[in-house]
């Protein structure tokens, strides 16, 4: 089987990981790159952290919204192919980020009323719902994220890419509040990797972010969101 040009792991309610993937959908119909979607969950990525202690409210319950939304995403590859997961991805992202401003706590996007209607968006069957419950394939997850993290290391969250796998370069990011402009994300893609692919290149960052550009937050895509400081990739309070 020939490896995709770009392998992206991605949790389902990352907003980061949303934006960047889609610049990456940006960049790959520019540059006719094969993308592959694969899982990283955070609510695995942090079973050992104390929700309570180190986050503020709701990540909890946002991050198991996900990991049963992975379920679905990997009952989805079982039956459907890897090219399902990729418009359930989208679809998915679409409703959770660019609908409509949600102050919830998130918890609500892993059950089946949120999801069916997604299913059909994404042309798929409403069935693929039951694998919200399904803690059997839980295991293809973990894998999944151990895989991404075996890459970077495991002081990052979400996404990871991976560029021309298996021997290829990858990274964890880049973070972005807002897309580029079309005519940028392909310069922006060849800053990003001319960066990773530098021996002994390991780190650039700044937790200052804005607020992402999506209006799941209250941000349209022209205005700039509040500058707040994220720890870890997340907004946690304790380290």
């Amino acid at each position: 089987m020939t490896s995709p040009d770009i392998r992206f792991y991605f949790d389902p309610v990352c907003p980061f990981a949303w934006m960047t993937s889609k610049w990456v959908r940006m960049v790959s119909e520019q540059r006719d790159y094969s993308v592959e979607w694969r899982f990283i969950s955070l609510r695995l990525l942090n079973a050992a952290i104390d929700y309570d202690a180190h986050f503020p409210a709701g990540y909890e319950v946002g991050h198991t919204a996900g990991l049963r939304l992975l379920r679905v995403a990997a009952r989805t590859r079982e039956e459907h192919g890897p090219e399902a997961v990729g418009r359930l991805y989208e679809r998915l992202g679409t409703r959770i980020f660019d609908t409509q401003k949600d102050d919830s706590d998130g918890g609500h996007r892993g059950t089946a009323d949120f999801l069916v209607p997604v299913l059909a968006e994404a042309g798929l069957p409403e069935q693929l719902a039951d694998a919200l419950e399904d803690s059997s394939l839980d295991a293809a997850i973990q894998a999944e994220t151990d895989e991404a993290l075996s890459l970077t290391g495991k002081d990052v969250g979400t996404p990871i890419i991976h560029f021309e796998p298996p021997e290829g370069v990858a990274f964890f990011g880049p973070v972005i509040s807002g897309l580029p402009e079309p005519d940028q994300a392909v310069e922006l893609w060849d800053h990003v990797l001319g960066l990773a692919r530098f021996p002994g290149f390991a780190e650039l960052k700044r937790s200052l972010r804005e607020r992402p550009q999506l209006r799941s937050f209250g941000v349209e895509e022209d205005e700039a969101g509040l500058q707040e400081d994220w720890h870890g990739g997340s907004r946690r309070t304790k380290k």
